[in-house]
């Protein structure tokens, strides 16, 4: 299947350290990518897993709370490995509070990394494709609350519900350079962040009964969805997100 071969490929993943964000990073490698992982503290074991793959890990340490680490990590991809061909705007966060007593912080930061900094690092590294001239893919992360309202997230959903419509923007106005932009919006997903959902017995079973699939996606689950949106495969999808939750908006 050499349309999704990424054999000597360069991608950077966002929030590569753990749960979807190490996951996705490990399938890209496993399909042939040198990974240039983006985490605000430590890699965790992501750079091992990689490694065990045969690929290359470059560790990048930057906080995307604000725009100013966007220029070093393309430098640092480019300085490391010479191009960057993939992007995953994976790197996000979440505030919870009524809509009546939510804070304008809770909302600047969740807006800052979720949409700001994933619209200015997609800007660089479509430079940076456009410089090298052979187009390129991005990827954004989504969420089911880009297409539904949810409770308590504000800012959240409004940063998702961005990030869907960012994406078509960019896909829009990039396609001519040869760069895909689309997104994976990740249904409920087994990670740390969903750890008190899960462990919340009554709202654990409300969430699975909901779930067609009948249980809690994982990181593997983006593995195949990420590497089609990175390779050749997808040469022709432009502008869409793709929904990985186990038929939940289906229902």
């Amino acid at each position: 299947m050499k349309t999704f071969d990424l054999d000597g490929k360069v991608a950077i993943v966002t929030g590569s350290n753990t749960g979807l964000g190490a996951g996705m990073a490990i399938a890209l490698a496993a399909a042939g990518c040198d990974i240039v992982g983006v985490s605000r503290a430590g890699a965790g074991d992501t750079p091992a897993r990689v490694e065990a793959t045969g690929r290359r890990f470059a560790d990048v340490r930057a906080d995307l709370a604000s725009t100013a680490p966007v220029d070093d990590i393309v430098r640092a991809a480019i300085e490391a490995f010479g191009r960057v061909d993939v992007l995953v705007n994976n790197a996000g966060i979440i505030r919870r509070e009524d809509a009546l007593a939510f804070t304008e912080d809770d909302w600047d930061a969740v807006m800052d990394v979720n949409l700001k900094s994933l619209f200015f690092l997609s800007q660089a590294v479509a430079r940076q494709f456009v410089k090298q001239q052979r187009g390129g893919k991005i990827i954004n992360v989504a969420s089911m609350l880009s297409f539904q309202g949810g409770i308590r997230v504000a800012s959240y959903t409004a940063s998702k519900s961005g990030v869907l419509g960012l994406t078509r923007l960019l896909a829009n106005e990039w396609a001519q350079h040869g760069i895909n932009v689309n997104a994976i919006a990740p249904g409920y997903m087994a990670t740390a962040n969903t750890a008190a959902l899960r462990g919340d017995v009554q709202r654990n079973d409300e969430i699975l009964s909901r779930i067609p699939a009948a249980r809690w996606g994982t990181p593997d689950d983006l593995a195949g969805p990420v590497v089609f949106l990175a390779s050749p495969a997808s040469d022709y999808v432009h502008g869409h997100t793709l929904a990985v939750d186990g038929g939940w908006l289906a229902r």
